[in-house]
Order: structure tokens, then sequence, then C-alpha cells
């Protein structure tokens, strides 16, 4: 990735391909500032891609964006279709989380302030397992280890599905089980939702339905809207050199400093 180029690669160090399962795609690449006071929080992060396409080697920008203000970033692969179909990649994704809690002491970090993020089809991961909290107990993870969770033009609420691969994906086109929206019946670890008002792949319309369901039940959740952003834009202006589009960065920074 052309971009990566241009990353700054001073004041933080990378572990790469740390595993968090025995599978080929379940590895983490970790961001770890150089300087660290005393224990940091720790931001587990999934990215997009329809559960079809994705590497977490094209996301030094987001771990250079958040390492380089004392966060550690664990940027996650995860299995995609094909072969693998919902529920699978939830599944990666709590096992990502275990090992995050398991392991980020010996990098500094404190197990106590996990944060877990993704943008579009990462940010229904991060909502899922924490929404549905048998993906979490089936691999022995427990729900309270998630401090916040902040979920970046993500999908939580798109039935009935329309795509013939998403349909296949997830085992048809109106199974509610599939939607994190579904499983928000009980408080959750607190929420940043934030979309573009010009996102065309996933209506924003997700984030604020998912927000009337938490408020609901008692959950503390902040909703942004960008004007004027698309569905990539939104990701993008987290790159060194493009985050005067939005205040993603420091809204994010704010939610882990606050929560």
């Amino acid at each position: 990735m052309l971009a990566d180029l241009l990353i700054p690669r001073r004041g933080y160090r990378v572990r790469r391909d740390l595993a968090y399962g025995v599978e080929a795609r379940q590895k983490l690449d970790l961001y770890i500032p150089k300087r660290l006071a005393g224990p940091a929080p720790a931001l587990l992060y999934f990215y997009g891609g329809s559960w079809q396409a994705g590497s977490k080697a094209h996301y030094r920008f987001l771990g250079q964006a958040f390492a380089s203000r004392g966060v550690i970033v664990a940027v996650a692969d995860y299995r995609l279709f094909p072969p693998i179909h919902f529920p699978d990649f939830v599944t990666d994704s709590a096992l990502a989380l275990r090992f995050v809690h398991d392991t980020i002491a010996e990098h500094g970090g404190d197990p106590s302030r996990i944060f877990v993020s993704g943008h579009s089809a990462g940010a229904y991961n991060a909502v899922m397992i924490a929404a549905n909290a048998s993906y979490l107990n089936d691999v022995q993870a427990d729900p309270k280890w998630i401090r916040g969770i902040i979920g970046i033009a993500g999908p939580y609420d798109f039935l009935p599905l329309r795509d013939p691969k998403l349909i296949e994906i997830f085992h048809g086109d109106k199974d509610p089980a599939t939607q994190p929206i579904t499983f928000v019946d009980r408080p959750l670890p607190p929420m940043l939702l934030v979309h573009g008002a010009k996102d065309r792949v996933v209506s924003p319309r997700n984030a604020t339905r998912l927000a009337t369901k938490l408020r609901s039940v008692g959950s503390h959740v902040n909703v942004s809207v960008y004007p004027g952003v698309g569905h990539v834009g939104i990701i993008l202006s987290l790159v060194a050199g493009f985050r005067w589009f939005t205040p993603l960065r420091k809204e994010m920074l704010d939610f882990i400093e606050t929560h």
C-alpha cells in the first residue's frame, strides 16, 4: 500500500504476526509506544471488507495514529469468505480479544483498559462480540474485559440482505441472529458510533437505530455523523496528513481517555 510509505515510523515499535489461534489468518500486529509512563490502554481493531477481503498489513496508519498518543494498538486479521461463513469471523474476533487480554501486560498494556473498534464489517465484529456474549463465553473470555467500543461506519441492523454473497455468508437473507441489534437487551459497555452522512455502502441509520436501542436499555452511547463524508473517507481521515477531514481521531482518543 503506497500510503504506508508515508506513515511516520518513529515513536513506536511493531510486533507482527502474533498468533491468537491456530489458523493462518488468526494473527494480529501490535503497535507499541516506545515510551510508556505506565500500563497503557489498548485498542483492538478489526478492518472492513465485507467479510471477504482485507489485511492487517495495510493498517500501519491506524497503528501510528494511536500509538503516537500512548495507546497500544492491535490490528487483527480474521478468517474470510470464502471458504468460511458466519459466525466464524465473529469467533475469531472473540479469540483475538482473549489473546489481547491475556498478553497485553507483557507489552506494557493494561488488561483492564481494552477498547474494541472496527470499520464497516470490522465494526460489526466489534459490536457483535459485545452484544452477543455467547461468542466470548464460548472461548473462555469475559465480556467485562471490554472497556468501550468504537464502531466506525458499521452495519448493525441491515436486514433483509440483498447481495447474493452476503446472503451466502449469513446463510440466508433475514436471520435476526446475524444482527448485533438483536442482542441489545441489557446495558453494554460504553459505545462511540461514528458514521459519514454520505455513506452509500452502509447507511448511517445503522448507527442511529443501534443508539436508540442501546439507550432504551440504559447503555451509554455517543453518535457522531460527519457531514460530507463517505464510507472510505471516514477511515482515511485517520491517516497522517488527512486528519483535518474529520474529528475522528480526536473523538476516539477522547473516548478512550474518558472511559
